[in-house]
């Protein structure tokens, strides 16, 4: 199936390293940061692995659970873990889904046939506490993920839905941000005291 922003994420049931969960009520009031790898002990997920367990706090001061998913049996991901935690210098404290059978793969469209017919690519899902789909991120298999990007358009994201801006290309915390054109320059002044500055009707920047 496709998997598109704005969707509902579709929910499943699955064994991980932390015993079963549901996904929709595992993720609860938090995001979640869902993503998916070729196979076990794999070089680029291994590293991937440990990063993502490195910025276990990185994560959790955004309120964001990350879950793992590999084609690879529970019992695999734990003896995984154990090299991961080895070779990565990190505790890894997250679970890792078990997709022996590609179901999972299957229903969020992590297998491409093109790549392969039974190891996903890397799949990156960030979902909101309203079990919405806000951002999807494909690489192939042979590249690892750029967290400082997932934490960017986490941090973005979140941004978004508190003071209802967008961000421009590159945007960083702190930087300025752009108010919406569907928000007025009348209704502007209730949401944004502080004033703006206005490159174009279109283009208006501000601080938060």
């Amino acid at each position: 199936m496709s998997i598109r922003i704005g969707d509902i994420c579709p929910n499943f049931s699955a064994a991980t390293t932390q015993g079963k969960i549901t996904f929709h009520d595992w993720i609860g009031d938090s995001w979640a940061f869902f993503f998916s790898h070729p196979a076990d002990f794999t070089p680029v997920c291994t590293t991937e692995m440990g990063m993502t367990a490195k910025l276990s706090q990185e994560f959790a001061k955004r309120n964001v659970k990350p879950l793992g998913l590999s084609t690879d049996t529970v019992e695999a991901h734990n003896t995984w873990i154990l090299d991961v935690n080895d070779t990565q210098n990190t505790t890894l404290d997250f679970p890792i889904v078990a997709d022996k059978d590609l179901k999972i793969s299957m229903l969020y469209d992590m297998i491409h046939g093109a790549e392969s017919l039974t190891a996903t690519v890397r799949s990156v899902f960030i979902i909101d506490p309203l079990k919405k789909i806000r951002l999807t991120m494909t690489y192939p298999m042979t590249v690892g993920r750029n967290f400082d990007e997932i934490l960017r358009v986490i941090d973005a994201l979140q941004m978004g839905d508190q003071y209802k801006i967008a961000t421009p290309a590159d945007w960083r915390p702190g930087d300025e941000v752009i108010i919406p054109p569907s928000i007025s320059n009348e209704a502007a002044k209730d949401i944004f005291p502080q004033g703006w500055n206005e490159i174009r009707p279109y283009l208006r920047t501000t601080k938060v």
